[in-house]
C-alpha cells in the first residue's frame, strides 16, 4: 500500500492522484487513518474495481471500500454514475485540497446516456427523475439500475423519484429527506454492503 508516498508527496505541497483496487486499498486501512486522514492531506483516491466483480474471484469482490472509509474521518467520499461524472469529479477533488475517495466499477460505461450532468457540489445529490410515489437513492452504477426500475416502475403508473446521491460523505441528507416528506416512501440501492454504506451513512454517524 502506497499511502505513505502519497501522504508525503501531499505534505510537500503536491496532489497526488492514486489509483488502486479497491480489495487492496483495505489493507492499508491504517495508513490511510494515520498518514492521511488525520493530516488532512491533499490526496485523491481512486477506488477501482468497487463492488461486485464477478469472476475476479471472492477475494477481489470490492464491497467494503464504502464502510471503512466511511468510518474513517476527514474523507471525502464519491462515487460517480458514469465515466463523464467520473471526470467532473476527478477535477473537483483534485480541486478540493481534502482527502477524497472516488469509488467506481469494473468495466465500461453503462447504457443509458443521462441528458446531463449537473456540475459536482460538495456533499450535493442529484436529482436524475423527479416522482411523486416513492423515492429511490442510489449511488455510484447503482444509479442506472435505479432509473431502470423506475421506467419499469412508470408502466404500473408509480411514479419514482430517483436521485443520484454523488457522495456517500458528506451526504446530502437534505435533499433525500425533502424527497422522502414527498413521497413518504424510500428505497437505497448500492453496489456494497448495507451495513456502514448509503443506508446506514450520514453526517451524524461518519
Amino acid at each position: 500500500m502506497q499511502s505513505g508516498l502519497i501522504a508525503g508527496m501531499a505534505a510537500d505541497g503536491l496532489k497526488p492522484v492514486f489509483a488502486v483496487y479497491s480489495s487492496f486499498l483495505q489493507r492499508g486501512y491504517d495508513q490511510l487513518i494515520h498518514d492521511v486522514a488525520i493530516e488532512k492531506l491533499p490526496v485523491t483516491i481512486c477506488i477501482d474495481r468497487a463492488g461486485i466483480v464477478g469472476a475476479d474471484g471472492e477475494t477481489h469482490q470490492g464491497l467494503f471500500d464504502l464502510i471503512f472509509l466511511c468510518s474513517i474521518p476527514n474523507f471525502v467520499i464519491m462515487a460517480p454514475k458514469n465515466f463523464e461524472e467520473f471526470e467532473a469529479m476527478m477535477e473537483f477533488g483534485i480541486n478540493l485540497s481534502k482527502p477524497v475517495a472516488i469509488r467506481y466499477p469494473r468495466g465500461g460505461d453503462g447504457k443509458i446516456k443521462f441528458k446531463e450532468n449537473k456540475n459536482i457540489e460538495l456533499g450535493k445529490a442529484e436529482i436524475i427523475k423527479e416522482g411523486k410515489d416513492i423515492t429511490i437513492v442510489a449511488i455510484g452504477k447503482m444509479v442506472e439500475k435505479a432509473f431502470e426500475i423506475s421506467v419499469l416502475l412508470q408502466k404500473e403508473n408509480i411514479n419514482a423519484e430517483v436521485i443520484n446521491a454523488r457522495f456517500l460523505k458528506p451526504l446530502d441528507e437534505e435533499t433525500i429527506l425533502k424527497s422522502v416528506e414527498k413521497t413518504k416512501r424510500v428505497v437505497t440501492i448500492e453496489d456494497g454492503s448495507i451495513k456502514g454504506g448509503l443506508r446506514k451513512c450520514n453526517s451524524r454517524s461518519c
